[in-house]
């Protein structure tokens, strides 16, 4: 078992055709845009925030060595609209990208919002408005949204002697009465239930349901789909989108394989296929108001 065949992915992929960004529709309306990765841009009442955003090459600290991306970023980094907050989950690389959060930084200048111990690199770069969470704090981003930093099950290191010097987590969006939740990296475990229980069940859960084999070895940091449709279960998420899958070889999985294996676990759950999904590099998603 610890010598299992890692499968080979393709070297380039090409991202299927989209539609680009639409303008929002409803001042209670969601737009839900899947960028790459775990980069997605959320935009709700005028706010526009990004997670884990990545644009770069390889997901490394090394720029000609490490894993490197099959298919570039669903939308271009500049045709982005203004970015308000960033939302950085952990620090490790495929999360936390220098490079990016650079070019985001001089466009935008937007609120970080990061782990404990890790407002000292994103300042570093020139960053001014760094915000660092504990497990269960909150903040609020602007009057009326308040975002809530929950735990995961992951660990954090970006060298060989920082290993968990860092928080890792997971963020619950709040505006008026919709909820978001992008769940970072994570391992399956009972903290989706208490997310539900003491802060509510999200409108819209972003869950990982790749980077999994073998499971001797990822088990603990990284959900496979059956285990993210129980996650999407135990938050109660009206509507769960799919993560971290087909940008970057993390894994031995082949590249088709979490979306093949989320459509067994949904059947096998049975949970209405339509409430947990992907969506394609670029592709948005529009929450209207309830």
């Amino acid at each position: 078992m610890i010598f299992e065949k890692r499968s080979r992915w393709p070297a380039v992929v090409k991202n299927a055709a989209v539609p680009r960004l639409r303008a929002m529709c409803g001042i209670n309306d969601v737009a839900i845009t899947f960028v790459n990765h775990a980069t997605f841009l959320i935009q709700h009442r005028g706010l526009n925030i990004l997670t884990d955003p990545i644009w770069s090459l390889r997901a490394s600290p090394i720029r000609w060595l490490g894993p490197k991306r099959v298919r570039e970023p669903g939308v271009p980094i500049d045709e982005l609209p203004r970015i308000d907050v960033i939302l950085i989950s952990h620090n490790h690389y495929d999360h936390l990208d220098l490079d990016t959060l650079r070019c985001l930084q001089q466009k935008f200048s937007p609120i970080v919002l990061v782990a404990a111990g890790d407002r000292e690199l994103v300042r570093s770069i020139g960053f001014t408005r760094v915000h660092e969470f504990d497990w269960w704090e909150n903040f609020e981003v602007k009057p009326g949204c308040k975002v809530t930093f929950a735990p995961t099950q992951h660990f954090s290191a970006r060298g060989l002697r920082d290993r968990q010097k860092s928080l890792w987590g997971s963020y619950l969006i709040q505006e008026g009465d919709r909820r978001v939740y992008f769940g970072g990296d994570s391992g399956y475990s009972t903290h989706f239930s208490e997310i539900r229980r003491r802060l509510g069940s999200p409108d819209i859960a972003l869950l990982g349901i790749g980077a999994y084999e073998p499971r001797w070895f990822m088990r603990p940091m990284h959900m496979n789909p059956a285990e993210a449709v129980q996650a999407h279960q135990d938050l109660g998420a009206k509507q769960s989108i799919g993560m971290h899958h087909g940008t970057f070889q993390m894994s031995h999985e082949a590249i088709e394989r979490p979306l093949q294996d989320l459509a067994a676990a949904v059947e096998a759950a049975g949970v209405d296929p339509t409430s947990f999904i992907t969506l394609r590099e670029g592709e948005t998603r529009i929450y209207r108001a309830r």
